[in-house]
Formats: structure tokens, C-alpha cells, sequence
């Protein structure tokens, strides 16, 4: 997959890195930032730690999505981002994803450098479609029930399978309708997001069926809440939950998983791949 110049191979499963420049995400929110500022050196440090562990995609956050998050001005999350978009891309060859749903932060981001789009809103956003249409890079579009001040709320599923893909069919086809080539799609099923224990459960054990979509597949379920309820792991404690659930993910057809934990993940995925070559 081409991702603005620098390829993107899915032959085989990749890690995703994630890196919050953000005060408040829910597990690693303010590790980055100083006296509420991003601080660029400890982004740099983490990135080359990140890179050399082997993560082949480095996801930059300047929004928290958590459960009961806040919207954040368009201005404060630009100023997050983009810089450090611009830092990555001039001094590391990776592939930089950008998480968000604001369409003047994804077209200024593609100026900076960025090579991949993943929006939580599947580009729901008005502007967002016809603005990563312009970019031409590949997009990840994620399902969400509700918003992420409400999605914890009571959510509701008759079949969260079947209702998870249905969305994702009418959101890639929204992509192609705006000239995004299908090629370029990417889809997330969104684990946490707008789902109970019981949901995410369902929803890993039928992954299979959203890979009959025929997009790749990322997969965020690195230190998430359902390890947390399942196991009662605090989240400094959830590695080996992590672990497990990105291991199940890969063997059900993910093809990008997004971790916090780099190094023993590709250590998993390099012994799944071994595996799976043998």
C-alpha cells in the first residue's frame, strides 16, 4: 500500500505505534507532553525507541477519544499534530498515520508528511470525505457507536457482527463514491468504542467475517478496558492481556495491530509469522 510515498507492506501483519500528544488519553496521556505542551524531544526519543523495536506505522494522536472525552478545538489539535507530523517525517523513514477526523488537519497533515488517514468517525465529519479524497492517501475508517463523550452509554446491538460490517460496507462505499480507490481502505471495528465486554468479545470471535469485506484489517485493543473487566487488570497491568487479544486478532484476520507496547508485540507477530510460514 502506497502511504504518500513510503509503502506500507500488509503481505504479512504490522504494528501500529501509537503516539498520543495528548495530556488526557487513557493510557499514556501526558507521557509526551510538558507543562501541557508537546515536547518534541521526548516525542523524537520515543519515536526512534518505536522504530527500532520494529513498528511499521506511527499513529499521532492530538485528540483523546476515550470514553467521556472532550472535543478539542481544531486549533489546539493542529498545533499538536503538525509539528510533530513535520519532525517525524524529516529526521525518520516511517510511515506516519494521522488520527483524526478533522478534514484541515488531514489536508495540512498530508502536507507535512503524513502517509495514512485513520479517523474514528470513518470520515463522517463534514469536509472529511472530499478532504482525504484530495490527499490521495489511504484512509482507516473506524466504527463508533455514538460520540466519545456518550459511546460507553448503554450501547446496543441486535447482532454487533453483522451491524459493525454493514457500517463500514456504507462508509468505504461513501469513500469510493468520493474517489477514494478501494485499494486505498483500510477498516477498523472499532473494539471499545460504543461496545460492551460482551460486544468486543463477539465482535473479535467473528473478525473473520469483516475480512469477507475484503479491506485489511486494523485492530486497537492494546490496554483497552475489556482486559481491564475481564481479567481486573489496572492499566499498567494489562500487557498480557494486550498480547493475547492482539495474537487472537492476527489468527481471525487482522492485518495492523495499534499497540502502546511495541517491542513485545512484534515479538508475538514475528513468532504468529513464523508460524504461519513454516
Amino acid at each position: 500500500m502506497d502511504c504518500g510515498g513510503r509503502v506500507l507492506d500488509l503481505s504479512q501483519p504490522q504494528v501500529m505505534a501509537v503516539l498520543n500528544v495528548t495530556p488526557d488519553s487513557f493510557s499514556d496521556g501526558g507521557s509526551l507532553t510538558t507543562a501541557g505542551l508537546v515536547n518534541q524531544q521526548k516525542v523524537l526519543q520515543r519515536v526512534e525507541r518505536i522504530l527500532a523495536e520494529g513498528a511499521a506505522i506511527i499513529d499521532v494522536g492530538g485528540e483523546s477519544t476515550r470514553p467521556g472525552a472532550k472535543a478539542v478545538p481544531l486549533a489546539e489539535e493542529m498545533d499538536r499534530v503538525l509539528p510533530v507530523v513535520e519532525a517525524i517525517n524529516a529526521r525518520f523513514d516511517a510511515v506516519i498515520s494521522v488520527d483524526t477526523s478533522s478534514p484541515e488537519l488531514m489536508l495540512a497533515a498530508a502536507r507535512c508528511g503524513a502517509g495514512l488517514l485513520n479517523d474514528v468517525r470513518a470520515l463522517e465529519r463534514p469536509g472529511a470525505l472530499a478532504a482525504a479524497a484530495q490527499t490521495g492517501l489511504p484512509v482507516c475508517l473506524m466504527h463508533m457507536q455514538g460520540s466519545p463523550a456518550m459511546m460507553q452509554h448503554n450501547p446496543n446491538y441486535q447482532n454487533v457482527v453483522s451491524e459493525v460490517a454493514k457500517y463500514l460496507t456504507a462508509r468505504a462505499e461513501a469513500c469510493v463514491a468520493a474517489g477514494i480507490v478501494a485499494e486505498r481502505i483500510i477498516i477498523d471495528p472499532g473494539f471499545g468504542f460504543g461496545k460492551t465486554v460482551e460486544h468486543n468479545l463477539q465482535l473479535l470471535k467473528g473478525l473473520s467475517q469483516l475480512q469477507a469485506m475484503g479491506f485489511p484489517i486494523l485492530v486497537g485493543l492494546s490496554r483497552k478496558s475489556l482486559i481491564g473487566q475481564v481479567l481486573g487488570r489496572e492499566v499498567a497491568d494489562r500487557l498480557a492481556g494486550s498480547l493475547a487479544l492482539a495474537l487472537m486478532s492476527l489468527m481471525h484476520g487482522a492485518a495492523i495491530v495499534r499497540v502502546h507496547d511495541v517491542a513485545e508485540t512484534v515479538d508475538a507477530l514475528t513468532l504468529f509469522n513464523a508460524m504461519q510460514n513454516a
